[in-house]
């Protein structure tokens, strides 16, 4: 199984989650976020895939937005403001906070 994920290494949540990856034997592309960011049409793509609205997507402590349009901006414009770790594979992406919820796509 291939998996991506938009990593940040300094987080614990975003270590376990790639641990748990690395455990079901996944061949995973890291993407460390705050170095590479996606661009705001993979943003919109990603969390279309995976049903997410972006404003749920926003770090608890990113500035308020008023829509999901003004939310994926924002994240395009300032990645740290994007909630880690997002995780695609064939089944699916997910905003894997906590862990565990990658099991759903696996």
């Amino acid at each position: 199984m291939k998996a991506t994920i938009w990593h940040n290494p300094r987080c614990s949540k975003s270590r376990q989650a790639l641990a748990l990856l690395e455990e079901a034997g996944a061949s995973v592309t890291v993407v460390e976020y705050l170095k590479a960011p996606p661009t705001r049409d993979e943003l919109a793509r990603l969390y279309a895939r995976g049903g997410i609205a972006p404003r749920d997507a926003l770090r608890k402590d990113a500035p308020a937005v008023d829509s999901d349009a003004a939310a994926l901006d924002l994240m395009a414009s300032d990645p740290a403001t994007i909630e880690r770790p997002l995780v695609e594979t064939e089944k699916g992406v997910v905003l894997a906070r906590p862990p565990e919820r990658l099991r759903d796509i696996l």
